[in-house]
């Protein structure tokens, strides 16, 4: 719920797979999850302008809708310890159809859910995860023969090497294939290390802009490029 331009990140986060037409989304609350919920019963309320109507019939007059009014949001209350592969477990009863797209609550980027979905649906295999190339921690300094510095760069993306950015696919059945039903089960160690050794997991390469929020100084980036209108995630209009 930490926000950015006065919106949860989780709101970001929601509003990247709206554009690309994903409207009905499971939460999985934990610590502090009542927040979320009180989020949502007053989401409309929060958005828009409206005027209470009081008396014995006391009413509310609802000036504008916000576009998110047709998302479908269930919060599903998965447990405070409770790890990344067991909330999945527990949230499972809310899935339909035989496939799903998973992420987290902490990054965000200008990921092409479109193609996502339709390179897992063209390789046929189970899981489908991200790869990103994560942003570099400290100013990188291209220097010439005389020590002169060429270039400086304050906030890379590192050159080599890739890591798991989150924006999964799932066909249904890995629900039953490899996760197990215990809480303490981590969805990134024995299930998804478990697909790649059956050969059911492929990446999908990402390039463009993708930052997780972590740090304090990770929340103050994403908040002064969403203030100067420089957000490269915000791909809905």
């Amino acid at each position: 719920m930490l926000e950015i331009g006065n919106l949860p990140i989780l709101w970001h986060i929601m509003k990247i797979y709206s554009a690309h037409g994903f409207k009905d989304f499971i939460l999985c609350l934990g610590y502090k999850g009542h927040l979320i919920k009180e989020y949502f019963l007053n989401h409309r309320a929060l958005q828009s302008d409206f005027t209470i109507h009081m008396g014995r019939s006391e009413r509310i007059e609802f000036h504008a809708s916000p576009e998110e009014e047709n998302w479908r949001v269930t919060l599903v209350d998965t447990g405070q310890s409770t790890q990344t592969g067991g909330r999945v477990v527990r949230a499972a009863r809310y899935v339909k159809g035989d496939t799903f797209c998973l992420t987290y609550g902490d990054g965000l980027g200008d990921i092409d859910l479109t193609a996502l979905l339709k390179f897992h649906r063209a390789h046929g295999r189970a899981v489908t995860v991200t790869g990103v190339r994560p942003p570099g921690r400290f100013g990188e300094l291209e220097v010439d023969s005389s020590g002169r510095a060429i270039q400086f760069n304050e906030k890379p993306q590192v050159a080599e090497g890739i890591i798991n950015g989150g924006f999964f696919v799932f066909q249904r059945d890995f629900l039953e294939r490899f996760l197990d039903g215990r809480d303490d089960v981590v969805l990134e160690q024995e299930p998804l290390q478990s697909v790649a050794r059956a050969r059911q997991l492929m990446v999908f390469p990402h390039h463009g802009f993708w930052q997780p929020m972590d740090t304090y100084r990770e929340f103050k980036l994403l908040n002064e490029l969403w203030a100067a209108g420089k957000a490269p995630w915000k791909v809905w209009r």
